[in-house]
């Protein structure tokens, strides 16, 4: 099945793009890795004000959303230009305090999340244990069972993306309690794991360009490495992968809110973890050495590739949530 994005989502995929090249420039990962978030958050206020934040925020707390066909073309580009931050988190936060309705928390921080004010990270025990940039975040959260809690985050952990923070989180203060709690991170969670799904899309794009171009004007024995058919056949293969799961991302996001969409997302999520993580593979072994040094800004994507690949449920987990979906299906 072909997906294709109308006139005003690919303008909003431009809009997004553009505001991006500006600002997300590898200088601003850099500086995020070594904790000093401003050119960042300065990233994520431009970003706030194209409206990327509030797809995920409904309207009646200020925002657009749910609109996940843009989400995951906003999403998209965020993997392009590896922005760093709790994007992610920021979303699937916001789609779990949504669904506990205008009597829980939701009511002051929604607003703030869909204005770009409140940047909020967030651990969903067991499948995501780790808050991601809690020290750069105005609200960490929590979710034990049916317990939400407003997180204590404890010593950062070492990442394989030094632009990825990954904080341990302690429960504090009880926000809400209950089965809709647990209903509620379920649902965030596979907002979470698309949107980790088309940002990998987003990443394995990049790697695959950076390295054809590479291809093309490296040279050896005289000739373009990307005229030796073991250098053509490799980029092939990366490139049938990601084509392969960027229409299972679009159809995840078409089928939200209806009872195949977890199962969807578990599709998508597992065949955007192996596409990307090829094309950082192959990114790496035809870069040479080059991909391995940290001076050259294709590591920044290589190291978030393969970090993303488990992040957000590892690609066996989600394969193991489809054949139980589809073994459960009648006929």
């Amino acid at each position: 099945m072909r997906f294709v994005l109308d006139a005003e989502q690919r303008m909003f995929g431009e809009t997004v793009d553009a505001v991006l090249s500006r600002s997300g420039r590898p200088e601003t990962i850099r500086a995020w890795a070594a904790g000093t978030p401003g050119p960042g958050l300065a990233l994520w206020r431009a970003l706030a004000e194209a409206g990327v934040p509030a797809l995920a925020v409904s309207p009646r707390h200020g925002g657009a959303g749910p609109l996940p066909v843009e989400l995951v073309t906003a999403f998209h580009e965020l993997g392009r230009h590896a922005a760093p931050g709790p994007y992610v988190e920021t979303v699937a936060a916001a789609v779990l305090l949504d669904a506990l309705g205008d009597a829980g928390p939701a009511a002051a921080w929604l607003p703030r999340v869909a204005d770009g004010t409140a940047v909020v990270t967030l651990a969903l025990a067991p499948v995501v244990p780790h808050a991601l940039d809690a020290d750069a975040a105005d609200l960490t959260l929590a979710v034990d069972g049916d317990r939400l809690c407003r997180g204590e985050p404890g010593v950062p952990l070492a990442s394989l993306d030094p632009a990825r923070r990954l904080f341990p989180v302690a429960a504090g203060t009880v926000l809400a309690s209950g089965p809709a709690v647990r209903a509620a991170a379920a649902r965030a969670y596979d907002t979470g794991a698309l949107s980790c799904a088309a940002q990998l899309v987003g990443l394995g794009h990049r790697l695959l360009e950076a390295t054809v171009a590479h291809a093309r004007s490296r040279r050896q024995f005289g000739r373009p490495i990307g005229e030796f058919q073991a250098v053509k056949h490799r980029l092939a293969d990366v490139l049938v992968g990601l084509e392969y799961a960027r229409p299972l991302v679009h159809g995840a996001a078409l089928t939200y809110g209806m009872a195949s969409f977890p199962r969807d997302v578990s599709a998508a999520k597992a065949a955007a973890s192996d596409a990307a993580y090829a094309a950082a593979r192959a990114a790496l072994q035809i870069h040479g050495a080059m991909g391995y040094t940290d001076e050259y800004d294709l590591s920044l994507w290589i190291r978030k590739a393969t970090a993303l690949r488990q992040a957000w449920g590892a690609p066996a987990g989600h394969r193991a949530r489809v054949l139980a979906a589809l073994s459960s299906t009648p006929g």
